[in-house]
């Protein structure tokens, strides 16, 4: 799939009456540690003209965080809305973690409509549940790599995940956070057996552990 694929369902699904798509993604569902974090982005329609580095915009999974970092304040300028929200670790234990990501698309979409004044008349969603966004919704599996707004989105969701990560590994620098972004890596359960449990991480996902 070419760069230009991410921008033919936009185009398609836009005509001259409605509003300009909303894309939301999300980042951090699978890690044992941290928030959940969500991105809504509207991008313009001349959005390569206005900003040619958005070129090489795709799903954040298969970018290099030196290219999700290069991406991240370009997106923000050139959009005409976006909004990030999370959800917590308390949240989601309390909540699980499929509620805790749709919480947090619902903040993300609340503070870009806040923020910006811009409502849609279509929400493009990753995946392949709806997060009752209380807006027309349409769900893209693999939307991050065949829509350019949920791409965007999902470059804002990630880099600003990662960016809390880091922060986290500075009040809890035993468990490098900061290296693996809380996800279940090898080292990262050998710090946990070795340090415990920490306040940050997400006590659900670790229910074997806390019963051992």
């Amino acid at each position: 799939m070419t760069q230009v694929d991410l921008w033919t369902l936009e185009a398609e699904l836009c005509t001259p009456d409605t509003q300009p798509l909303y894309g939301v993604d999300e980042a951090g569902r699978g890690p044992l540690a941290g928030p959940v974090v969500a991105a809504a982005v509207i991008l313009p329609e001349d959005a390569l003209q206005r900003c040619p580095q958005l070129a090489v915009l795709n799903d954040s999974k298969k970018l290099s965080e030196k290219k999700r970092e290069a991406l991240f304040e370009p997106v923000k300028a050139t959009a005409l809305g976006f909004g990030i929200g999370q959800a917590s670790w308390e949240e989601i234990d309390q909540l699980n973690i499929l509620q805790a990501t749709f919480l947090a698309m619902r903040r993300a979409v609340e503070q870009m409509e806040q923020q910006f004044h811009l409502t849609p008349d279509l929400v493009l969603v990753d995946g392949n549940r709806d997060p009752h966004l209380g807006l027309q919704t349409r769900t893209v599996v693999k939307g991050d790599g065949t829509s350019a707004c949920i791409a965007a989105a999902s470059i804002l969701a990630k880099v600003t995940r990662d960016h809390q990560m880091v922060e986290l590994d500075r009040q809890y620098p035993q468990y490098g956070f900061a290296k693996h972004k809380g996800y279940p890596t090898k080292q990262h359960y050998a710090c946990i057996e070795q340090y415990g449990i920490s306040p940050v991480h997400r006590r659900s996902f670790l229910k074997k552990l806390l019963q051992d």
